[in-house]
């Protein structure tokens, strides 16, 4: 089975369009999202019509989602992300609204090797940024790999045992491949589709092979231009638009 991994996707229809087309060409059985698939960007009906269509064997909320769906408020939430949110919810139409709604929450198991979860298997809107966090993520994940989003940061993390834990990130290359080790618990982010914030401006994504044991991390290029004027004329935010050229 090869599944095709998409998280954060934030209403950036410009950057989903990018990877679902490199993606198809390095083939894939099924899609998982891991959230957030609004927020940000202008096209959140847009986006969501596209995700409906690919027909995802997992999905999970995020807390845009959430947000964007008027089931959580935004008292977390910055004064931008906050914006965004209310905007997107006006934008939203009912059915997609309630479509974002009935997103279940995770972590979710999708096989024997795979769980899905938008922040941590703790708790999905936990953000997993220290080596504490991906420990105690580690030590609640039910499965070998457990995929989440929610940093917009792609990496792969291991528990070595006594307190000690392995990152990984790409560090900006073109493609990063994870080895599913036997036997050790492991935390792989992603990325995100449609806002970055390694410092790479490219769209990321992953394609899981549970054939070969192997997840690979790809960045892609898209019209970032494109998706900025959108922003701009959509009365966001500009600074959600000047982020996306920066990967920030």
């Amino acid at each position: 089975m090869r599944y095709l991994v998409l998280s954060d996707i934030h209403s950036n229809l410009e950057a989903l369009e990018a990877v679902l087309q490199a993606a198809d060409a390095r083939k894939h059985d099924q899609v998982l999202v891991l959230g957030d698939l609004v927020g940000y960007g202008a096209d959140p009906n847009a986006v969501i019509e596209r995700v409906r269509a690919l027909e995802p064997a997992g999905i999970v909320r995020g807390n845009h989602d959430k947000a964007a769906a008027g089931i959580d408020d935004t008292g977390d939430f910055n004064e931008v992300a906050r914006a965004a949110a209310e905007w997107t919810l006006r934008e939203l139409t009912p059915a997609y609204r309630q479509y974002l709604a009935g997103l279940p929450a995770g972590p979710a198991l999708v096989d024997d090797v795979i769980e899905i979860c938008h922040g941590s298997p703790r708790d999905e809107d936990t953000y997993i940024f220290s080596d504490t966090e991906a420990i105690r993520a580690l030590r609640a994940s039910r499965r070998p790999v457990c995929l989440f989003g929610h940093t917009h940061v792609p990496l792969c993390a291991r528990f070595l045992g006594q307190g000690r834990l392995q990152v990984d990130t790409p560090k900006g290359l073109p493609e990063f491949e994870v080895v599913v080790q036997e036997g050790q618990k492991q935390l792989i982010n992603p990325g995100s589709v449609g806002q970055p914030r390694d410092g790479d401006a490219r769209a990321s994504y992953a394609i899981a092979d549970l054939e070969i044991g192997r997840v690979l991390i790809y960045r892609v290029a898209y019209p970032v231009r494109e998706a900025q004027a959108k922003i701009l004329s959509a009365g966001l935010p500009s600074m959600l638009a000047h982020r996306l050229a920066m990967g920030r």
